[in-house]
């Protein structure tokens, strides 16, 4: 069954443009750590999630992101995450530490999108990522992607598709 849900929304982020390839990842809270998509995976294809524990070592086909999704379950109450690469979203991150959606469904449900660094796979970035976390749904790290979360894999992906939909609007307003 999980299998399906995080094929459910591989296909969406895949069919709305905001992961391409086989970037980006996903991840539900599970009892004594995370279920995480596999590294290199397609995210529209039916794979069965890695388990990740809370603590020690990670399997090696858990996805190069499973710090950040750890740290992010460590420090808040979300119980699911959506990494993806949203082109508008990314490259309104070049150049912005703080994303203010002019649109209303943007500023409405995310009305400040934070932008932080770190490089992928690092402490630094889970650090970074989980902290913006804690206050909000949505982060972009810089000239990489956004990390979203919720309490389901569709609430993160909603997040994500907002994102991507307000830096669009932001860029094809002259604002960005």
């Amino acid at each position: 069954m999980l299998d399906q849900e995080f094929e459910r929304i591989g296909k969406r982020l895949f069919q709305e443009g905001l992961v391409g390839a086989n970037f980006g990842n996903m991840s539900v809270r599970g009892e004594g750590g995370l279920y995480i998509t596999r590294t290199g995976a397609y995210l529209d294809a039916r794979e069965m999630p890695v388990f990740v524990p809370d603590a020690g070592d990670a399997p090696r086909e858990a996805s190069s992101e499973y710090r950040v999704h750890r740290a992010v379950y460590r420090e808040t109450s979300h119980s699911a995450i959506v990494h993806a690469h949203p082109v508008h979203a990314v490259a309104a991150s070049l150049d912005a530490d703080l994303i203010r959606p002019a649109d209303s469904e943007g500023g409405m449900l995310c009305p400040r999108i934070p932008v932080v660094t770190g490089s992928p796979g690092t402490d630094e970035i889970a650090e970074n990522v989980a902290e913006a976390l804690r206050e909000g749904h949505i982060v972009i790290v810089r000239g990489h992607g956004t990390f979203a979360a919720g309490e389901t894999l569709d609430e993160a992906y909603i997040y994500t598709s907002i994102a991507e939909y307000a830096c669009r609007i932001l860029f094809l307003s002259g604002r960005l």
